[in-house]
């Protein structure tokens, strides 16, 4: 493997083969570095009844839209990974895989790589390893008996993986919203600790939301033009799902069939499990988004007299009759707990002085303070899809271009300098 490059690409996973796209198409020399292989997040870190939540249509990589045969559906695990892999055979980017990447430093003209398979030297790179790197589970989680088995929601894959019992899912993003459905279909009595994500609902008066927000433009909104720019990529994503075809995901619903619901753990002691007071703020508070979000498209279909049919208003189909705070494990017999309380960001391996005080790289859509170092595939690194495949290719065309003028830059001081 050479050791000097133009520019080295670190992940192989949608953001950096998008960028791997871009710099072949412009005939810049890179190479893109992956620890393990192409996709490997989407092979390890979904369960088995996973599937996108935004429809197929959204799936959008650069060269590679999506081309089957269904569009506003949504693909399940497997065929995002077989996306992913037909995208990296169609172009072959210069991959390099089971190469980790283990520091990154500034060295004489341009970085230096240190990673298992020896010393790289790169004029420029592009970091594409996303930003859920480490799995976040709380620290009270020592305080649960040795006889009940924890794992985070990304190493969930099924009901039967788990021994047989009641299961506490912690955590009502979409992951754990999600998770606790599957446990539920499966006929596993489910407790479920709500926090306090928004959700959304699947289709409203007529159409997908996804589409109608895309018609509002919502996904074009740049992060420095958001309402709350401050806020926005620290929030947990609305759930819902597209499993079955997608449909709404309801825990008052869930409740009426038997789940249990809490408000957020508060703490872990003496074989109880002690919850906040706040199962019906929390409720309420997803309730309230969803209304909001058709009211939204409601305004824009009146605006622009679009004929859509009318839909009733949201009606809440149960009501906490009170706040249940505790669960004894000496009187429910629990098998498991799933913690679906998010990831860290882990960017320790780069020893350079980009990041601020919360380790959140600076940067201006992906293009750092730092000469030649980029960042792609954060969420909110520009708009909301990019991190999703709705939105990592035009960020990944925008770095492409300031890669190349990057480079035509040097190439012209070393052609002044050589004259």
């Amino acid at each position: 493997m050479s050791r000097r490059h133009a520019v080295i690409v670190i992940g192989a996973g949608q953001a950096g083969l998008s960028v791997s796209y871009c710099l072949k198409q412009r005939d810049i020399e890179h190479v893109v570095l992956e620890a393990h292989d192409v996709a490997h997040t989407w092979k390890t870190q979904r369960w088995d009844s996973f599937c996108l939540v935004t429809p197929n249509w959204q799936c959008d990589l650069p060269g590679h839209p999506y081309a089957g045969s269904d569009p506003d559906g949504f693909m399940p695990n497997a065929e995002i990974v077989r996306y992913i892999e037909e995208y990296a055979a169609r172009f072959e980017p210069p991959l390099r895989l089971g190469v980790k990447v283990e520091t990154l430093t500034r060295a004489a003209g341009g970085f230096e790589l240190a990673t298992d398979a020896g010393t790289l030297h790169a004029e420029q790179v592009v970091v594409a390893t996303g930003s859920y790197q480490r799995p976040t589970v709380p620290k009270y989680a020592a305080e649960l008996p040795p006889d009940v088995l924890q794992i985070h929601s990304s190493a969930y894959r099924n009901a039967e993986s788990l021994p047989p019992g009641e299961v506490l899912v912690v955590g009502s993003g979409q992951s754990g919203c999600q998770i606790a459905e599957d446990l539920h279909l499966a006929g596993r009595k489910v407790h479920l600790a709500v926090g306090n994500a928004p959700r959304c609902a699947r289709r409203y008066r007529g159409k997908d939301v996804v589409e109608w927000l895309h018609d509002m433009k919502y996904y074009d909104i740049p992060i420095e033009r958001h309402p709350n720019r401050e806020q926005v990529r620290d929030r947990a994503n609305h759930y819902v799902t597209g499993r079955d075809g997608g449909r709404d995901i309801d825990l008052r619903k869930f409740a009426l069939e038997g789940m249990r619901l809490y408000g957020r753990v508060a703490t872990i002691a003496n074989r109880r499990i002690e919850f906040a007071p706040h199962l019906r703020q929390c409720l309420d508070g997803a309730d309230a988004v969803y209304r909001s979000i058709n009211r939204s498209i409601d305004a824009h279909i009146e605006k622009h007299g679009i004929q859509a049919p009318t839909e009733a208003d949201y009606v809440p189909v149960w009501e906490p009759a009170e706040e249940v705070t505790e669960l004894d494990l000496e009187r429910v017999k629990l098998a498991a707990v799933v913690w679906s309380v998010g990831f860290r960001s882990d960017f320790g391996w780069v020893k350079i002085p980009v990041f601020d005080e919360r380790g959140y790289p600076r940067h201006e859509r992906g293009v750092t303070p730092v000469r030649g170092l980029y960042f792609v595939g954060l969420p909110w690194l520009h708009t909301w899809g990019s991190g999703r495949f709705s939105g990592v290719g035009r960020d990944a065309l925008h770095l492409a271009a300031a890669i190349q003028q990057l480079t035509s830059h040097a190439e012209s001081r070393d052609a002044h300098t050589s004259s």
